[in-house]
């Protein structure tokens, strides 16, 4: 399993529910990786997209405590070990855990890679993902060139568990 997350200098990803930033570029990777994959998310998350609605072109699998949580397109999982027992149903599809910041915790410990997209700059935040760079058991695998929207400037990274 993979993560797929943006986090700016201190690990913030988010604040009152939102995202901190908008890149095109960073939707954009986000689409490219996830189309025709599975992508595990809580329901604060799905709550957050257009509409409410579960991204097209996806398994979704939306964890929620509420046994009876239902949305079309969704599949609920109401547990972890739920969501990793519900993925062996995809076969070989690529499975990718996309937040927020609760889910994020919960599934690090099943991943061994991380797709981040590094913003440099701090933001007021109120939800934050693990620093990896504190972390011994990840390491920096890679780093792409530094790019820049509307004066944010952001890279995307990879991030292996040792």
């Amino acid at each position: 399993m993979q993560i797929i997350v943006a986090a700016d200098e201190n690990w913030a990803i988010g604040k009152d529910g939102d995202l901190l930033w908008h890149l095109p570029e960073d939707m954009k990777f986000f689409r490219e990786k996830t189309t025709g994959n599975v992508v595990i998310m809580g329901r604060k998350t799905l709550d957050s997209f257009p509409g409410g609605k579960p991204l097209k072109n996806r398994v979704n699998l939306v964890l929620s405590r509420d046994l009876d949580f239902e949305r079309e397109g969704a599949r609920a999982v109401h547990s972890v070990e739920e969501a990793l027992e519900a993925v062996k149903g995809y076969g070989d599809r690529q499975v990718f855990v996309a937040g927020g910041g609760h889910i994020y915790r919960e599934f690090l410990p099943y991943c061994d890679t991380a797709l981040v997209t590094r913003v440099y700059k701090s933001y007021e935040a109120d939800t934050y993902f693990p620093d990896l760079d504190a972390d011994g058991e990840w390491e920096l695998a890679s780093q792409g060139g530094r790019k820049e929207h509307e004066g944010i400037s952001f890279a995307f990274t990879v991030y292996r568990r040792r």
